[in-house]
């Protein structure tokens, strides 16, 4: 990936030094409970309808939706990134995803607005609760940030064998793309309805909008790629690799031998590399309506 020498986004957080007390037991993701009047009169039928027409078609789902979820107030020990390289590369990448939906908001006549990205170590405090590195990355749609501590990049090449920067910047552009759903109103319908339905069902939609956010983090790509040429040879399978690897079924096979689809929250690898590989390939939001797709 051509990432030297560009740009590098100012919405980062660097909390490596600080120290965080407490401990959380959790997934890859945090969602945040909704605040009780908030979008809570639309079913799985009105969260088709906001995906199938998305901003991109002019229409803002925030009116739709007679509000969103409100980013929680919280006082900010913000610090320079520091100089080494991975924290660049993150800042080079964020910078590039931010280009992206600029301009794709920008084309709709609406303004994006920035997620933070905050790098920490071992544990972090957000708006979502107290996390651990072992969770991985996540997106926290209470404060609209993205969490990363750096080891994750290493996990992924030594645990999840998928090495590369663009690897890396596919996991970047994933919780991005997260970020857009909550923009578009869409997490919050899907925790809403979520909340309504068994737990294997609950786990379908959960399932429906880590793909979607797979197909955005190829949106990503397709732009990084034909309007910046930021792409490398190779690097297009190094991101494929890692949506792989990270596949509920693999994770699981790799855990405990054993596969149970009805606790999937994220898809299988076949489909995480399938909706990344739409996104790429059109580089149109709307190929990337998981919710109403016949088969993931």
């Amino acid at each position: 990936m051509k990432w030297r020498g560009r740009r590098q986004s100012d919405n980062i957080e660097d909390r490596r030094q600080q120290t965080s007390a407490g401990g959380y037991r959790g997934g890859r993701r945090l969602p945040v409970r909704l605040p009780k009047g908030r979008g809570g009169r639309f079913g799985l039928v009105g969260i088709l309808i906001i995906v199938g027409v998305s901003l991109f078609l002019g229409v803002d789902p925030a009116v739709l939706l007679q509000g969103g979820m409100q980013p929680v107030s919280q006082v900010e020990n913000r610090q320079p990134v520091q100089g080494d390289e991975p924290s660049q590369f993150v800042a080079v990448v964020l910078a590039d995803t931010e280009d992206t939906w600029h301009t794709l908001f920008a084309n709709a006549q609406r303004q994006y607005e920035e997620p933070k990205l905050v790098i920490f170590s071992d544990t972090v405090n957000s708006a979502c609760g107290y996390a651990q590195s072992a969770m991985g990355p996540f997106y926290c749609p209470g404060d609209r940030k993205v969490y990363l501590d750096l080891s994750f990049f290493q996990d992924l090449k030594n645990r999840f064998g998928a090495p590369g920067d663009f690897a890396q910047a596919y996991v970047i552009a994933h919780e991005v793309g997260h970020h857009i759903q909550t923009l578009l109103g869409i997490s919050q319908q899907v925790n809403k309805q979520r909340s309504k339905l068994s737990k294997a069902e609950g786990n379908k939609l959960s399932v429906m909008l880590e793909l979607q956010a797979d197909c955005f983090a190829g949106i990503w790509a397709y732009y990084a790629d034909n309007a910046r040429q930021l792409l490398d040879a190779g690097d297009v399978g190094e991101a494929l690799n890692a949506a792989a690897a990270i596949g509920d079924d693999r994770l699981q096979h790799q855990g405990t031998g054993r596969v149970v689809p009805d606790s999937f929250t994220h898809g299988t690898s076949r489909q995480r590399v399938r909706w990344f590989t739409k996104g790429f390939e059109t580089g149109n939001v709307d190929t990337c309506n998981t919710f109403a797709a016949a088969e993931l």
